[in-house]
């Protein structure tokens, strides 16, 4: 199992990640708060503004302080050395 860090030493695994969003828009604020009322919102961004939301295989919903880019990079580096 490959571990992804996630922003402050929270590592989520890899394989288990459907998307990461930006959490600006409406939709996304919506998805944030019914993940909240179903007690399925982690947050992993210790009280600083999240800059990305990830939606995982299990239905939990993310936040990080992480930004989008910077985490699709780091999966991108992982399924590299996957396939080395």
């Amino acid at each position: 199992m490959k571990l992804i860090n996630i922003g402050f030493g929270s590592m989520v695994a890899a394989g288990r990640v459907l998307a990461v969003l930006d959490p600006d828009s409406a939709p996304i604020k919506r998805v944030i708060q019914e993940a909240k009322e179903r007690a399925m919102l982690i947050d992993a961004s210790y009280g600083r503004k999240t800059k990305s939301v990830i939606i995982m295989d299990t239905d939990h919903i993310i936040l990080s302080a992480v930004t989008p880019d910077a985490l699709s990079a780091r999966l991108a580096e992982r399924n590299e050395q996957e396939d080395a």
